[in-house]
């Protein structure tokens, strides 16, 4: 229990000073699985009516970053997994940031590249081990560039990651992957980047809908949860599930990582055999998370800290293998038109044209929906900074004392 205890009031400091960045916006996925979607140009005027200034896409598109240059957009862009192996060799990654990378920056603000995707559930052993490797080469290449001060590297991974997620306290890794993801932490924890995760609530209740309350994945009013080992309260699972990788993280000594969701959405259709896949609860599950994003809400364990988060996705893609689900994530059709309305128009301004013909689009002005807010500046940071480290090494030096002592440490 005093092992729990310590655990959760470092986690908590290490979220202290958060209030000190500038929050700016939602972030949303922009896939290009179809063949019908419109143009970058076209997609940069609806982003900028809109005023989303970050994006992830799943390519390193020059068509994309070329129509981005000279904007507010912020771009992640992603090494394809099948590149990673090639890109071990330092050489290669130095290559392969001169000619992706290197041409389009500062004009288009690439701010972050996702080595890889979902890597460590892939099954793939040999695709895993590349990992790491190839992250070391890519930063090289980009400090030799000078590149390494604003692009951060880290590779999205899905929560089948972790071998247990509930409640959040008991938050572990697969232990097949440990040896790989202590690496993979160390590098983040070097370059000061964040642990990036695709969470779904949706499947968990897909998966378990007389066991799961809808209104929790939804983010709706619920009775919630309390974590019976940190007493905190949890009233969605996406803030469970985050903070389930923030405990998972500090168990293997690198408290101090920020957590950000790369991914995660719900789907506005499915198959007969996907529940919760309909157009009310995606729209629930979004307009809910637009406005927690408002609220620049942090998770019960670190509230200080605005959880960042990456919407999936921009358009429905209709190209995309699998149920019919996977084609249906989107915002927005093809055509510009709103899938369905997640509240952007209740906040003054954003309009769309009553049809949803091809030839009609959405009507977007620059007096549409700002995405945007301020946190207030946190006066503390800095002395929570000091505490921080202070406490940190208490925890270390506990660690120590109870395996020179060769006694257990009761949790």
């Amino acid at each position: 229990m005093f092992f729990h205890i310590l655990l959760l009031f470092l986690l908590s400091l290490s979220g202290f000073g958060g209030g000190l960045r500038e929050v700016t916006s939602l972030g949303i996925n922009y896939g290009q699985i179809g063949n019908n979607l419109p143009s970058p140009d076209k997609v940069l005027d609806m982003l900028t009516a809109l005023r989303i200034t970050k994006v992830r896409i799943y390519d390193t598109n020059p068509e994309i970053l070329s129509a981005f240059a000279n904007s507010k957009v912020e771009i992640i862009v992603t090494v394809e997994n099948e590149m990673l192996a090639q890109l071990m060799d330092p050489q290669q990654a130095l290559q392969w940031v001169t000619a992706r990378i290197k041409p389009f920056v500062p004009a288009t603000k690439i701010t972050g590249i996702a080595v890889g995707n979902e890597v460590f559930t892939d099954d793939d052993l040999t695709l895993m081990e590349t990992l790491v490797p190839a992250m070391l080469s890519i930063h090289t290449a980009l400090t030799q560039l000078g590149l390494d001060t604003t692009i951060k590297i880290s590779t999205p991974s899905s929560l089948a990651v972790l071998q247990e997620s509930y409640p959040p306290s008991a938050g572990s890794f697969k232990p097949e992957i440990t040896q790989i993801m202590s690496q993979f932490l160390q590098f983040l924890s070097t370059t000061k980047s964040p642990f990036w995760i695709n969470a779904y609530p949706y499947f968990a209740y897909k998966d378990n809908p007389d066991s799961i309350p809808l209104q929790y994945v939804l983010l709706n009013p619920n009775p919630g949860m309390i974590d019976p080992f940190t007493n905190l309260r949890y009233d969605n699972m996406l803030y469970a599930q985050a903070d389930a990788v923030l405990f998972a993280m500090a168990k293997m000594g690198f408290g101090g990582i920020e957590v950000r969701i790369s991914e995660t959405g719900w789907p506005s259709k499915g198959d007969s055999d996907e529940t919760g896949a309909c157009l009310e609860n995606a729209a629930e599950y979004n307009r809910n998370l637009l406005r927690r994003q408002m609220r620049n809400e942090g998770t019960p364990l670190r509230p200080n800290l605005r959880l960042e988060i990456y919407l999936f996705a921009l358009f429905n893609e209709d190209m995309k293998p699998g149920p019919t689900s996977e084609r249906n994530y989107g915002l927005f059709q093809p055509d510009g038109t709103m899938v369905y309305n997640v509240g952007l128009s209740s906040f003054k301004g954003f309009s769309s044209s009553s049809s949803s013909s091809p030839s009609s689009s959405s009507s977007f002005s620059p007096s549409s929906i700002s995405l945007t807010s301020s946190a207030s500046t946190n006066s503390k940071g800095a002395t929570m900074g000091y505490y921080q480290s202070l406490v940190y090494w208490m925890f270390v030096y506990l660690l120590t004392y109870q395996l020179f002592m060769r006694r257990p440490l009761y949790i």
